[in-house]
């Protein structure tokens, strides 16, 4: 559930920027208090583990925020890096996964918050999963960010749950 505070404007944008950041917490949560071991481990049948969980949905968030603002992205991966996306690699570490995430998210939230309007637009790459010469508004990004971190949210939570029975609703 989105977290209601008094810093959160009840317009639109502030509405979609809290659902994004209430999905951002329930990632960040489910792996709160394990090691760098048990946080790389897949406990369940996925391959999917909470660590590497965490590094994909910030290069995620990132992506999308370098094609809304129409720059390179600086952590683009090749066809033959993609499973790096998914595991902690080198000196990467939880914690500074989540700096890196915090930073992207604080950056995100800026370049949203001082858009004109949502209705602002920029194109999709080309890529075999988006249509020819698309284009998508931001509010469609901020959409499909929650709808991104809440899939991911619940792998999380049986992960988490797999690991030690800790279960993110009680």
């Amino acid at each position: 559930m989105a977290q209601i505070s008094g810093e959160v404007l009840g317009d639109e944008r502030g509405t979609l920027l809290a659902f994004v950041e209430s999905q951002r917490a329930a990632i960040r949560e489910a792996a709160a208090g394990l090691t760098e071991e048990q946080a790389a481990s897949r406990p369940s049948a996925s391959e999917l583990s909470l660590s590497g969980l965490l590094k994909h949905v910030a290069e995620v968030e990132l992506a999308w925020l370098r094609m809304a603002q129409q720059r390179p992205n600086e952590s683009a991966r090749t066809q033959e890096d993609y499973a790096e996306a998914f595991r902690l690699v080198g000196d990467e570490t939880i914690a500074s996964v989540q700096i890196f995430w915090d930073g992207v998210s604080a950056e995100l939230t800026a370049f949203v918050a001082e858009l004109p309007s949502l209705d602002e637009t920029f194109p999709l790459p080309p890529a075999p999963w988006f249509p020819e010469n698309a284009k998508v508004s931001m509010r469609w990004m901020l959409l499909h960010l929650i709808e991104e971190f809440a899939r991911h949210a619940g792998h999380a939570d049986v992960i988490r749950e797999s690991l030690d029975g800790t279960k993110a609703m009680g």
